[in-house]
């Protein structure tokens, strides 16, 4: 990333949650406990999905991904929050900025993309569920998981192209704890009108298609369930209610930041933190508190973690 060295900024400042000392102090301890909750809690769910053959199944195999990229999405920038919470200066270098944009839209991306997958997944199991063992077969789902990865690199390069080039001669204050594309982009020293449409066209289109996609699949879902009535299709509600939760979680703030991405609202900060720092952690709360497969399996779990 050479082209720091033809502009004038090697460093951005970034917004402080709150000037108090007091506050600040009480946003270090709260995050520092919300992060560390993010991390065990989605870890506990990949380690209870590998050690439980009985959870060997494609959906908890999609479940346990989720979770791994949570904890990512939940990386890139929250360790950096909290420890500026306890520095005077809130800088970040030109290449820690770049590297906070790729791996958000890596995460963010793939993320979206995965949830789309156990939209699939539930689909095939509610309306073709003779074919589900051989639709969703081991192979298939890696492919899906691995299609979630590239489509979210891709998506991250195509991000990073449209910022890394651009000169940036003056302001280099970032509205935000961490670096994000719509704020980095109006700190350049050019007209970026047509990148503003790249960057709509390219995350905006990407967030608001893939949700429309999934309200779609739901919808037909639940017009599938609601002509059964077995037991076995309460459990299916259930499990998509969970997912339902988790996309409008997950898509709102993404929607709303992206969607409109240069509007100077200053809820544009909450939203970020929202599904940064407390997204992933009611993902795994959302998806164990009402499946009743991963509690047992959790009891067990610790239940040998006790005996060893």
């Amino acid at each position: 990333m050479d082209q720091k060295n033809k502009s004038g900024v090697t460093e951005f400042v970034l917004h402080s949650l709150s000037g108090s000392p007091e506050l600040q102090l009480f946003y270090f301890t709260f995050f520092s406990l919300f992060y560390l909750s993010i991390v065990l809690g989605n870890l506990i769910i990949v380690l209870t999905v590998i050690s439980e053959p009985v959870l060997h199944t494609p959906m908890y195999f999609l479940l346990s991904n989720l979770s791994f990229i949570d904890m990512c999405l939940s990386t890139f920038a929250t360790p950096k929050m909290i420890i500026d919470l306890l520095m005077e200066e809130k800088t970040i270098s030109f290449d820690g900025c770049m590297a906070q944009i790729f791996f958000l839209h890596v995460f963010a991306g793939g993320e979206m993309m995965l949830l789309v997958a156990m939209a699939y997944d539930r689909y095939v199991a509610i309306c073709q569920p003779l074919h589900y063992a051989v639709i969703m077969s081991k192979h298939k789902c890696i492919g899906l998981v691995m299609g979630s990865w590239i489509i979210g690199i891709l998506h991250s390069i195509s991000q990073l192209a449209f910022t890394v080039n651009l000169p940036f001669c003056g302001p280099n204050v970032v509205d935000s704890f961490f670096c994000d594309l719509p704020l980095v982009i109006k700190l350049a020293c050019t007209d970026t009108y047509v990148l503003q449409i790249l960057m709509l066209s390219d995350s905006g289109l990407m967030a608001m298609i893939s949700f429309v996609l999934l309200l779609i699949s739901y919808t037909v879902i639940f017009v599938t369930l609601r002509r059964r009535s077995s037991a076995g299709m309460d459990k299916a509600r259930a499990t998509l209610t969970a997912h339902i939760t988790v996309v409008i979680l997950f898509f709102g703030p993404c929607i709303f930041i992206y969607g409109w991405p240069f509007s100077d609202l200053p809820v544009d900060t909450v939203l970020s933190i929202f599904y940064t720092v407390f997204t992933p952690l009611l993902n795994p709360l959302i998806y164990t508190l009402r499946n009743k497969e991963m509690i047992s399996a959790m009891r067990k779990l610790r239940k040998r973690q006790v005996n060893f």
